[in-house]
This record gives structure tokens, C-alpha cells and sequence, in this order.
């Protein structure tokens, strides 16, 4: 599978001390986050991300900021909000914070998702916290105009993230599928996406989370004729481009490849 940078244009990211309105664990592994951020709330486009500071001016660390998908955002209110996994330091830094408190906050940033004019149908591909970047693209299709589809993944039941909120903002179907009861398996999906969508199938794929999952969207992007998109997901230290950290490349390349925070984290898929 190849990938290709969108290029296309983004909004100016901009940085503040987000205000803290909520932080509530989810279940023992998810949180979900809401801060008032009414320029970025404004600004943001589907699939764009955050970068969240967890140290506070009176600690010493966890310095460097976590990037995170956007989960929601209300422009109306100014509100941006955000789901996340807590599993180092960093994001147990983030769990800390409480209601009231001011986060530092920088974005939007990176290239979000692109659906074409001429998409009717999309399906959306999410595994595990990677979700949190396809749920902004049902948010912005709402209105109906097109009909979107949404297949989320996890682990077991507790792992599966964004039904909600797909159905909320009127996906036509959504599947909630895991690990435990086999329902994530590739071949099975296969075949269950293969029956119900090959009379009228999806002009436009978008998919985050799951390497084995981003090769099935291939797959079935060539069964159907569909365009496909992937967010990547990459560990960084600044969001920005500076520090070059989050290469989609090997470090044996002679020319450095596409960053995932720069030219992603959404590159059209090429199998």
C-alpha cells in the first residue's frame, strides 16, 4: 500500500490555555475530555487533531504534548472535545486534570479528511481510540446529504468507541464489533460488508486504527471502485513539522518521507 499526501488547504492552528469543563473516565481504559476552545473549536475540520500539554507551570514533567484526535466540536459554544486511552505517564498526566483547571492547547493541525462532491456514500473504518478521527466526519455530514456508513472496532465491548455518536448524527448503519465475540474478524467482515453493500457500495472509504483493517478498506476500495483515505496515527513531539519525529518512512531511506503531523495524518491510500 502506498500513501499520498492530500495537500489540501487547512486552517491556521492557533495555541491557548483551554479552560478544563470536563474530564470524565469513560470506562478503566477511556476518558473523555472537553475544553473551551472556541478558536480551534471554530477552525477545526474533520479529521484534524490537538496537541495536549500534560505538565502544569508548578511540575516537571510529562513535558512534551500528546497528540489527539478531535472527537467533537461545537463551534456555537466553543467547545472541543476529546477521547483518549490512558496508558503511560503522559495520558495519566492528562487524567489529572479536573474541571476548572487550564490545559495548554495547540491546533488545529494537521490534514483532515476530504469527501469528494461526488460522494453520495461513505463508510467509515475505526478501530479502537483511532475512531476518535472518523467521528468528526459524521458530525459535518449530519445534514444527510450523504449517507454514511460506520463500522467500529475493539477489543471487547467496553473498547468500542464512537457508536454514539455516529447514530446521533444520523449514520444510516453502524456496527459495533470485537474481539471477544469474533465479530472484528477481517474474513468476517469481508464477507458481512461484501453482502450488504456490493448493490450500492461506497464511493469514498475512510479508515483509522488498524493496519489490518486499512488493508481490507483497500481491498474492498478495489471491489467497489472507491476511493480510499487512512489517518495514520504517530507518536510526536511537537504537532508542527519541526521535529521531524513522526516520519511514515524507514530511517534507512535516503529522502526523509511524508510526516505524519505535516502532511497528514490523512494520506490517500493506494493499494
Amino acid at each position: 500500500m502506498t500513501l499520498q499526501p492530500l495537500a489540501a488547504e487547512r486552517p491556521a492552528p492557533t495555541w491557548c490555555r483551554a479552560d478544563v469543563i470536563d474530564n470524565r473516565r469513560l470506562t478503566d481504559r477511556y476518558r473523555h475530555l472537553r475544553l473551551a476552545a472556541p478558536d480551534i473549536a471554530a477552525a477545526a475540520r474533520p479529521g484534524q487533531f490537538v496537541m495536549l500539554t500534560p505538565a502544569r507551570d508548578e511540575t516537571t514533567g510529562p513535558v512534551l504534548p500528546r497528540p489527539m484526535a478531535i472527537y467533537a466540536r461545537d463551534a456555537a459554544s466553543g467547545v472541543v472535545d476529546v477521547r483518549y486511552a490512558v496508558i503511560g505517564p503522559g495520558t495519566r498526566a492528562l487524567a489529572a486534570f479536573v474541571p476548572g483547571d487550564r490545559m495548554v492547547v495547540v491546533g488545529p493541525l494537521g490534514q483532515g479528511f476530504a469527501v469528494g462532491p461526488g460522494t453520495d456514500r461513505l463508510l467509515l473504518v475505526g478501530r479502537g481510540i483511532g475512531t476518535c478521527s472518523l467521528t468528526t466526519v459524521a458530525q459535518d455530514l449530519a445534514d444527510g446529504r450523504v449517507d454514511v456508513l460506520a463500522v467500529t472496532s475493539g477489543r471487547d465491548p467496553e473498547s468500542v468507541i464512537g457508536a454514539d455518536l455516529f447514530r446521533a448524527h444520523g449514520a444510516s448503519a453502524v456496527w459495533e464489533v470485537h474481539d471477544r465475540d469474533g465479530s472484528s474478524a477481517v474474513d468476517v467482515l469481508r464477507r458481512r460488508l461484501s453482502r450488504a453493500f456490493d448493490d450500492r457500495p461506497p464511493q469514498q472509504i475512510l479508515t483509522c486504527g488498524s493496519d489490518r483493517l486499512a488493508r481490507l478498506c483497500t481491498e474492498l476500495a478495489k471491489r467497489w471502485g472507491a476511493a480510499v483515505q487512512v489517518s495514520l496515527e504517530a507518536h510526536m513531539a511537537c504537532g508542527l513539522g519541526y521535529c521531524h519525529g513522526c516520519s511514515t518512512g524507514g530511517p534507512a531511506e535516503a529522502q526523509e518521507s511524508p510526516l505524519v503531523c505535516r502532511d497528514g495524518p490523512v494520506f490517500r491510500l493506494v493499494g
